[in-house]
């Protein structure tokens, strides 16, 4: 949730762009002038003295607080604790990876064997965790960047690991718009962060696409999973035939 300080900033903007002074808000509020400038200056003022200042700008709170919270800086990633309170609740796992595609409470209850309410308290979850900000309707807001990335050595990339991997790479990956490829082979290793960019460049292309596409219709839109990743590796059946 956004703080009161977070709220008197804005709350000076739009001060400053309806070109009303210090001395016009007090004429507002019936203060006198300094009392206005030490409350905002200071920033300690209850909600309602909040409320007072919108209406004499002729700004809606529930508007200002929203334009607030979407103002705050998005995760890039999770501390280790929030993700490992993702991966407690295999329900809430589910819900966490719906939320990233950005599917509705109705999509994910109609796929899933999740019923409202219990899609309802995941959500609520979610918002607590600081995956989401949870709004009326069950509508959400991502608090996650564009460029957000699971912990690579974080509780979910490890559950995935462990229960995930091999269920992935035992598909046949033959499909159309499948594909998987390993290539190997010996590069300068000042080259190589020039091709962890490219990979990196290429998974936010896939993730913007995805933003994009949210328009088309559910069935104009397909389910894919990219798995992208490059390491100095050796397959450990051969580490064991090196002299």
């Amino acid at each position: 949730m956004s703080t009161t300080i977070d709220l008197i900033h804005a709350l000076k903007k739009e001060l400053k762009a309806a070109h009303m002074t210090y001395a016009d808000l007090a004429r507002h509020l019936d203060m006198a002038e300094s009392s206005v400038k030490r409350m905002l200056s200071k920033g300690d003022m209850p909600l309602s003295r909040i409320d007072a200042i919108c209406r004499a700008l002729g700004v809606d709170f529930a508007d200002l607080a929203r334009r607030v919270a979407d103002s705050q800086p998005l995760l890039q990633e999770m501390t280790p604790e929030q993700e490992t309170a993702v991966v407690a609740d295999r329900k809430l796992l589910l819900m966490a990876i719906c939320v990233l595609s950005q599917w509705t409470l109705e999509q994910i209850t109609a796929t899933y064997r999740m019923t409202e309410a219990e899609g309802i308290r995941y959500l609520a979850q979610l918002d607590r965790i600081g995956i989401i900000e949870l709004r009326p309707g069950n509508r959400y807001r991502l608090r996650l960047a564009k460029t957000f990335r699971w912990r690579a050595r974080g509780p979910v990339m490890e559950y995935f690991r462990e229960h995930a991997v091999l269920d992935y790479f035992g598909g046949s990956f033959d499909q159309p718009g499948e594909t998987m490829l390993m290539v190997h082979g010996n590069i300068s290793r000042a080259l190589a962060p020039s091709f962890v960019d490219r990979i990196q460049r290429l998974a936010h292309d896939f993730s913007q696409q995805h933003l994009q596409d949210q328009r088309l219709l559910p069935e104009q839109r397909e389910g894919y999973t990219l798995v992208l990743g490059m390491r100095s590796w050796e397959f450990t059946a051969f580490t064991s035939l090196r002299r």
